[in-house]
């Protein structure tokens, strides 16, 4: 696995040379108005000169990246492109030790399968190449989910609390994490069980997850010198004031929206997203890790702001249920869905940006592409985990459910 590690590290280091990374640097597939790095510098520029980069509205990260950059991490485009690939291995790191805890093995021949599709992945691998801040997201995710599947709850609950501060969707990982930690990492998806252990044991971890959470709040109010970025960082993704195109399904609807009508549509797409954690944990609380998986690509398709990234970190975990797939019905379908929209998505943004020929409408029809693609991939992993519980035999299928 080291080899791949290195291979990774060595070959976004000479892209980063390239020219391919200037062309990348402000792509809005792979970096939002969240998550952009030119937006960054900005607003490290500002707070160095001692003025609020949260007063002009564009500035939209979290306080704690503007502490680090302008303390702890040099403000070096070269060094920004060595820390984002260090990043990008981290996660792969942690994919492999999520998968090797799943396995109860110590080692296997699939850990250097698992790191090299993680890191070969183009959703992974262009984000990270254009430095946008949602490799840390994704990163700090998988990190998350390893140490929850190791049964190291603090640290586990720690990670997920930078996560879910820097990127507020995230809190819908918390419910699945904490089943995690009261149960095991193994595969149940072919035998399911009601999930023994008690609940109240899980409401100790929600504590010291609202304490933690509750601390890099009052932190990044320290460090923004008052409360005005919870409104333009948290509060982005449930006003959506920056209508950039992305490849999510929001920023069009909302642009066409009368604004009397915005209010309840807000509500409506923000509830949206709330609404899949109670079933896919009630349905997998037999198999903890497989609903994060699954709510992973809820994420990757109804997220506010979402980029390449989103989607890319939930079809790199397909990877470690290789029980389901002999079960998947479409995987061609799928892997053709994707391989259209990732062809169409710059192509229908360079004829309506640069040249001129098109309009958004172009662009949101790939996004629409797009969004079918995940949602067939999520659609096929749930039939796929439900059907692994039923065993063939000789004459049809035989439930093995309880």
């Amino acid at each position: 696995m080291a080899f791949e590690l290195a291979f990774a590290v060595l070959l976004r280091l000479v892209l980063v040379l390239s020219p391919l990374r200037r062309l990348l640097k402000d792509d809005s597939q792979l970096s939002s108005p969240l998550t952009s790095y030119s937006r960054l510098r900005e607003g490290i520029y500002l707070f160095r000169e001692g003025i609020n980069p949260y007063s002009g509205g564009t500035f939209r990260h979290s306080p704690l990246f503007l502490a680090l950059f302008s303390t702890v991490i040099p403000d070096s485009e070269a060094f920004a492109a060595i820390l984002w690939a260090c990043v990008d291995v981290l996660g792969a790191w942690a994919l492999v030790r999520i998968w090797r805890a799943r396995g109860r093995v110590g080692t296997s021949k699939r850990d250097s399968l698992i790191a090299a599709l993680y890191l070969l992945n183009p959703y992974i691998f262009l984000p990270s190449l254009s430095l946008s801040t949602s490799t840390f997201d994704t990163t700090l995710q998988l990190v998350s989910l390893m140490f929850a599947a190791q049964g190291q709850a603090s640290a586990s609950l720690l990670t997920l609390a930078f996560t879910a501060h820097l990127s507020l969707p995230s809190l819908l990982l918390l419910p699945p994490t904490v089943l995690l930690l009261l149960a095991d990492p193994y595969s149940h998806l072919a035998s399911p069980r009601p999930f023994n252990g008690k609940i109240s044991k899980g409401l100790p971890l929600f504590a010291e997850f609202s304490a933690y959470f509750c601390s890099l709040v009052l932190a990044s109010t320290v460090v923004s010198d008052g409360s005005g970025w919870i409104i333009n960082s948290w509060g982005a993704g449930l006003l959506l004031p920056d209508l950039t195109p992305n490849p999510g399904l929001w920023w069009y609807f909302f642009t066409e929206m009368f604004d009397h009508f915005r209010p309840f549509f807000l509500m409506i797409f923000s509830v949206h997203l709330v609404i899949y954690v109670a079933p896919l944990c009630i349905k997998f609380q037999h198999d903890p890790l497989y609903a994060a998986f699954l709510l992973l690509g809820v994420l990757g398709i109804f997220k506010p702001y979402p980029t390449l990234s989103d989607p890319g970190l939930f079809l790199s975990l397909i990877s470690l249920f290789p029980e389901t797939y002999p079960h998947l019905r479409y995987p061609i379908v799928t892997t053709l869905l994707h391989l259209h929209a990732f062809l169409l998505l710059p192509l229908f943004h360079h004829l309506w940006i640069a040249t001129g020929t098109g309009n958004a409408n172009f662009f949101y029809a790939s996004t629409l592409v797009f969004g079918i693609a995940n949602g067939g991939a999520l659609l096929d992993c749930v039939w796929a985990g439900l059907r692994v519980a039923m065993g063939e035999e000789r004459e049809g299928y035989v439930i093995v459910q309880e």
